[in-house]
């Protein structure tokens, strides 16, 4: 892999607190991410904003704006996380779908994929600008705009079931599947719009636990415990 785009959920960012941010957590996805970068892997990164706010859970506001501020969530979110980045030693720049005054680089393909050649770790923040439409299709979105080889999912369980192995301790995990599978099943791996763009774009995923000791880095060396979801 030359080039990937990971994804992150908001609340694993948060740790144990499950809001905000969880430093030590931050800091341990950076030091991974700089040992791939150092050996010449490029980074685009996406991160959810549950960690603040999930707007289709409010039932008392216009979705519109429950799903603008959520955009928002994941911009404060790419700002902190870039910042750690810098911390470490990485060159970093967030990128947004809407104007963000001097906090963010308006998005386009060109100039993201000229920092992404020249070793920047890339934020793609505000989700797609537009309501109704998910981080996980934002991911899958840029990842295919920026030509990257693989999408990188780092989520709280540790790769693909069957069925919810929080509810159903029987659940069967896949180590590998079909794209086409995941969409006919309804696999909650990815939301169905986001899904759908990966297979009609052939854009795999490798699903893993990020909470797992150096889940990153084992990932991308090819020591992966995750399910790997082919096209």
């Amino acid at each position: 892999m030359k080039r990937v785009l990971l994804k992150l959920s908001g609340e694993a960012l948060a740790g144990e607190k499950h809001t905000g941010f969880d430093e030590a957590t931050v800091l341990e996805v950076a030091k991974q991410v700089k040992v791939l970068v150092d050996d010449g892997i490029q980074f685009g990164i996406v991160i959810g904003g549950g960690n603040f706010w999930r707007g289709r859970t409010s039932e008392n506001m216009d979705r519109t704006k429950a799903d603008q501020i959520g955009m928002l969530a994941t911009v404060m979110n790419c700002i902190y996380v870039s910042e750690i980045f810098r911390s470490v030693g990485m060159d970093t720049e967030v990128y947004t779908p809407f104007t963000c005054g001097g906090f963010a680089r308006l998005f386009t393909k060109d100039h993201a994929v000229k920092r992404l050649n020249r070793g920047c770790v890339t934020f793609f923040a505000g989700g797609t600008g537009h309501p109704y439409f998910s981080t996980d299709t934002t991911t899958t979105l840029r990842a295919i705009e920026i030509e990257a080889d693989m999408i990188l999912l780092a989520k709280a369980v540790d790769g693909v079931y069957d069925s919810d192995p929080k509810l159903n301790p029987k659940a069967v995990k896949y180590d590998e599947i079909s794209i086409a599978e995941v969409v006919d099943r309804r696999l909650a791996v990815m939301d169905l719009t986001a899904s759908i763009m990966c297979m009609e774009n052939q854009m795999p995923m490798l699903v893993f636990g990020l909470n797992e000791e150096n889940s990153i880095v084992n990932t991308v060396k090819g020591r992966f415990t995750g399910t790997k979801i082919t096209v």
